[in-house]
């Protein structure tokens, strides 16, 4: 809104007129130093080795490997990265002020079919020169990866593309939706686009990390098998690494869980199931 070559207004009328001070049309958002972006490579590989660390836990180790590192700069790095452990605290993923939360639904609920329940949930991507966001809809019963999206903001945008893709690649909406309660999953803009498709909304509750267990172990795979190894250098180098991966991982890769069979192959077995039973249920002519 504010214009620096303005004929009649200079910029600081019109920051006093939109009551904004000068200084912070003037500012630039500064990225991380070398320093912390090396740091938290090393903070995010040793997450996947012990989620149990909190802030105190990850600032001890990193000290005791020998980085001059306090327990606030930690702290700071870890809320970037969305880094919480999975020990019971009052504290899990907290909704922005506002926001409504929903019940978990999940609670005794036999899961026992594709589309029943989808979940979704957002990791750190370490970068060479910064850092990005994925987010990415797995399908509960089947572990298939449905939709995924990257990009250098964690915010609800980056979760509605996961979940647009994950929509038009199936064709079909699900029963229940479960995520944690993130201020991305909270917003009005994410439980407004589930709920206008009539999918019901469930929310992790506080210290319930077991609940996205199997994004979580989805994570520990991508990270070790693509992320680490390649170091895409721009988003979309990353987000062509990420296909193929993807790609392997639905296609190609069998999971003893699943009767040794790849997620698309449980997936499309369980659909054929689904509606052979259907068929064989309807009443004769």
């Amino acid at each position: 809104m504010i214009v620096k070559n303005h004929p009649s207004l200079s910029v600081g009328a019109q920051c006093r007129l939109l009551s904004i001070s000068r200084s912070s049309f003037y500012y630039e958002l500064m990225g991380e130093t070398a320093m912390n972006l090396d740091l938290m490579v090393v903070i995010d590989k040793q997450f996947l080795e012990t989620p149990f660390y909190g802030v105190q836990q990850m600032t001890w180790h990193l000290q005791n490997s020998g980085h001059a590192v306090n327990y606030k700069r930690i702290r700071r790095l870890m809320r970037l990265m969305r880094l919480t452990p999975i020990y019971q605290k009052p504290d899990t993923s907290r909704p922005a002020k506002g926001h409504k939360t929903y019940p978990y639904l999940l609670g005794g609920l036999r899961i026992d079919r594709p589309n029943q329940v989808w979940c979704a949930d957002i990791t750190y991507v370490p970068m060479p020169g910064g850092h990005a966001y994925l987010c990415a809809v797995m399908d509960w019963h089947t572990r298939r990866v449905l939709g995924w999206a990257v990009s250098n903001t964690m915010d609800t945008g980056l979760c509605l593309s996961a979940l647009r893709q994950a929509l038009d690649s199936t064709g079909v909406v699900p029963e229940i939706f479960n995520t944690d309660q993130g201020s991305q999953f909270t917003s009005v803009e994410w439980t407004g686009a589930l709920l206008e498709q009539g999918i019901r909304i469930s929310m992790d509750g506080i210290g319930r990390w077991m609940d996205n267990v199997f994004i979580e172990r989805l994570w520990r795979s991508v990270k070790y098998e693509e992320i680490y190894l390649r170091e895409h250098a721009t988003l979309g180098a990353l987000r062509t690494g990420l296909a193929d991966w993807f790609k392997r991982y639905n296609e190609w890769r069998p999971h003893q869980a699943l009767d040794n069979l790849t997620p698309a192959a449980f997936y499309q077995a369980a659909l054929v199931r689904i509606a052979a039973s259907a068929e064989e249920m309807k009443p004769a002519a």
